[in-house]
């Protein structure tokens, strides 16, 4: 019953190059990169057997042994990180129970949400693929909708059913509502938490298809598995005090470093 989590890192991102290697400042003032603050949060999760890096860039790899971190050394073909940890765990000599793809740009993710994750995948047995999802304050609500306004890739959200299973994901954000809601009161939207828990034979699978149209206009991997009517179990998550927010810009580094300074994270 192993769980593997495969943190998938590449150089040549398209909104910004070399970000797995960006600093962030923490709360006591020591800098450290946002590969080794992802790997970090990964090795911080309970019931997990194996951590990963699965990268192509020789540059990460380096920096990711330095501080400890196991290595897959992956094709650049890869289009996404999904297709990463698809070609990381086919290296493996055991094959996982389950999968976990924490994704290197969120390295604020809290233990329990992966945790929660894991455990909402092996209560779901006809579940292939499980991702979480965290209710939006009012405030959470406005930034989100503020970075769309102002032209930048915010957080991704979702949509689903009252059975869990997902309807759509977006970067814009849904569902829409005419009403507002106050700061630190629950809003309609659902953050999608840029985390994944598969079956291995899931991501097999994933790595076999195409890229989808949906997939490419969002620019959302998840999206295919909709598209080949795969069903996500999205997994609602609670923030207990916890900021989140993912490094999708360069704009984010002074977010994130103010979230570590605020919940007083070295």
């Amino acid at each position: 019953m192993s769980v593997v989590i495969v943190i998938p890192a590449r150089f040549a991102s398209t909104r910004y190059p070399g970000k797995p290697l960006v600093e962030l400042r923490g709360a006591t003032g020591q800098a450290h990169s946002l590969i080794r603050r992802s790997w970090d949060a990964a090795m911080a999760v309970r019931g997990v057997d194996r951590v990963i890096v699965a990268t192509d860039d020789d540059r990460i790899r380096d920096h990711a042994r330095a501080f400890g971190a196991e290595v897959a050394m992956t094709s650049p073909a890869c289009r996404n990180g999904t297709e990463r940890c698809s070609e990381a765990v086919a290296m493996l000599s055991d094959t996982p129970e389950i999968v976990v793809n924490l994704q290197g740009d969120a390295p604020l993710t809290p233990a329990w949400f992966v945790e929660d994750l894991v455990a909402g995948l092996r209560a779901a047995p006809d579940a292939q693929v499980a991702t979480p999802v965290l209710c939006c304050s009012g405030r959470m609500r406005k930034d989100l909708i503020e970075d769309r306004r102002a032209g930048r890739v915010g957080g991704t959200t979702a949509v689903f059913g009252k059975d869990g299973r997902a309807l759509y994901f977006s970067k814009e954000v849904i569902p829409f509502a005419a009403a507002d809601f106050a700061d630190d009161a629950p809003s309609p939207v659902f953050h999608h938490v840029g985390v994944y828990a598969y079956r291995p034979q899931a991501l097999a699978d994933y790595a076999t298809w195409p890229e989808g149209v949906l997939e490419r206009l969002e620019g959302l991997e998840q999206l295919r598995f909709l598209e080949r009517g795969r069903s996500v179990l999205c997994v609602e998550v609670e923030a207990r005090g916890r900021q989140f927010w993912e490094l999708n810009n360069p704009e984010d580094v002074s977010r994130l470093e103010h979230m570590l300074q605020q919940m007083n994270l070295a």
